[in-house]
């Protein structure tokens, strides 16, 4: 085949289509997804049917969020291959983001028998019975993968996930630590050089706290802050400038930094979701002094005047989010639409309060519920803002975001709908949770359906309104 030797296409240079190949690869590999792109299409155009160069074009389709596309291509590469073992390992993934879970599983399954020496065939075939919440069998797919590459981060964190979901926290901490190995993890953390701290207590130096996952999960672990605060009261915290409102509540405003070089020079380093290891905790050791963050009292004042200019008197006030940042590695899984929340709408007696932000908030023009909606979400600039409307509300209802960590860290009742398969913190089959007491906890009972969820929240609602009266 020939390529283009310059931008303008004025030389035509033979090469070997093996060789375009390889380069397409070290392009993908490299994150040039659309210089990949663009040999692959050369290549297909001349020999349609090659394998690895449908499976490669597949791999980058998916990467730039074509995933239909990319099962066309991976697909059809299978089917002329002669060995499709590495494709099988890479479907089984792009089955799993579509929820596709049955061919993923299959996918997965066909890769590890192929390849029974392969530990990343077992990594994937992990991550999908978590996928499908099969914990257990989860663990054993990973331990067999960490027999033979006993350094495999991936494997290491399903198996931290798997074993955090069902509870078994003392080994499920020590192999959540692997995270900051995955890809996806390692740039949490600054390259300082110092050494992690392990627990142990000293006052003649700064231990540097960083607040090094998502909004909610700072909000979550926040709570270990007064247990750092006994063992070393020199201690400083690294955070994003929309945690301060919540971290001040817990630290001085004077320890806590928004940018690097802006804080003091530290002995050690943590981060804020390595603190429940140190700290030892198990199902029943949780620290759960909740209420711990609360409300601006001139903020409640000013927030509940405006509710009661908008709101119809008698009603109860329920907020609601439906969908979280979309960046977030499982929002497919955890975010919905307004128009979901239609059986909410329809029961008597409520008025929905918006706390929804970003780009989700434009469905409200297309809200016909029954219930009236306060479209008040945009109105609220911080987590200053967000707890003071809280405060002013009867019940929260939102899917798993920060406003969810946020009310029940606050004490408010908060209604959580769940993805079928959630994050390891809401544990299995229970409807409340062990880090916050507040929390009513409602599963999906099949993976993506979020319709019987819908129903379920609608008749608890309705008997809560009528508990009211």
């Amino acid at each position: 085949m020939a390529l283009d030797s310059s931008d303008q296409g004025a030389v035509m240079v033979p090469v070997p289509a093996r060789d375009v190949l390889l380069l397409a690869g070290e392009k993908e590999q490299a994150g040039q997804l659309a210089e990949a792109e663009r040999l692959l299409g050369y290549l297909l155009s001349v020999t349609p049917n090659l394998p690895d160069a449908l499976h490669l074009s597949g791999v980058v389709a998916f990467r730039l969020g074509r995933p239909a596309e990319a099962l066309d291509k991976m697909e059809r590469a299978i089917s002329l291959a002669v060995d499709p073992s590495l494709y099988l390992r890479n479907i089984c993934e792009v089955y799993r983001v579509m929820g596709r879970l049955d061919d993923a599983l299959a996918a997965a399954e066909r890769a590890a028998a192929l390849r029974p020496s392969d530990p990343v065939c077992l990594h994937n075939l992990a991550v999908v019975h978590n996928e499908r919440l099969e914990p257990e069998q989860a663990i054993a797919v990973a331990e067999r993968a960490l027999l033979m590459a006993p350094d495999l981060a991936g494997a290491h964190f399903a198996m931290a996930e798997s074993l955090l979901i069902l509870g078994r926290m003392e080994r499920g901490w020590a192999e959540y630590e692997w995270r900051f190995r995955v890809p996806s993890g390692q740039n949490s953390m600054p390259k300082t050089g110092k050494p992690d701290w392990d627990g142990s207590a000293f006052s003649d130096a700064h231990l540097l706290l960083v607040a090094d996952q998502g909004f909610g999960d700072v909000i979550q672990f926040a709570r270990y802050i007064p247990w750092v605060a006994e063992r070393c009261p020199n201690y400083a915290i690294a955070c994003a400038a929309e945690l301060v409102p919540v971290l001040r509540q817990l630290a001085p405003a004077e320890r806590l930094f928004q940018r690097w070089e802006q804080c003091p020079s530290f002995r050690m380093i943590c981060a804020l979701s390595g603190l429940p290891r140190l700290h030892g905790t198990r199902l029943e050791t949780i620290p759960a002094a909740v209420p711990y963050l609360r409300a601006e009292p001139a903020r409640v004042a000013a927030w509940r005047e405006r509710l009661d200019r908008l709101a119809p008197p008698g009603l109860a006030r329920v907020g609601i989010v439906w969908a979280g940042r979309p960046t977030h590695a499982n929002d497919r899984r955890r975010s919905v639409t307004l128009g979901q929340f239609a059986p909410v709408a329809a029961v008597p007696g409520v008025a929905l309060v918006s706390l929804q932000k970003g780009p989700p908030t434009s469905q409200a023009g297309g809200y016909f519920g029954r219930a009236p909606l306060i479209n008040i979400g945009a109105e609220v600039q911080d987590y200053d803002d967000t707890m003071a409307l809280l405060e002013c509300l009867d019940l929260v209802l939102t899917v798993d975001t920060s406003v969810a960590h946020l009310a029940a860290a606050m004490g408010k009742p908060v209604w959580i709908m769940l993805a079928y398969a959630p994050d390891w913190r809401w544990l299995l089959d229970r409807s409340d949770s062990p880090w916050y007491p507040t929390v009513r906890l409602f599963r999906q009972s099949v993976h993506s359906h979020w319709n019987d969820v819908f129903a379920r929240v609608a008749a608890a609602l309705r008997d809560w309104v009528a508990a009211r009266r």
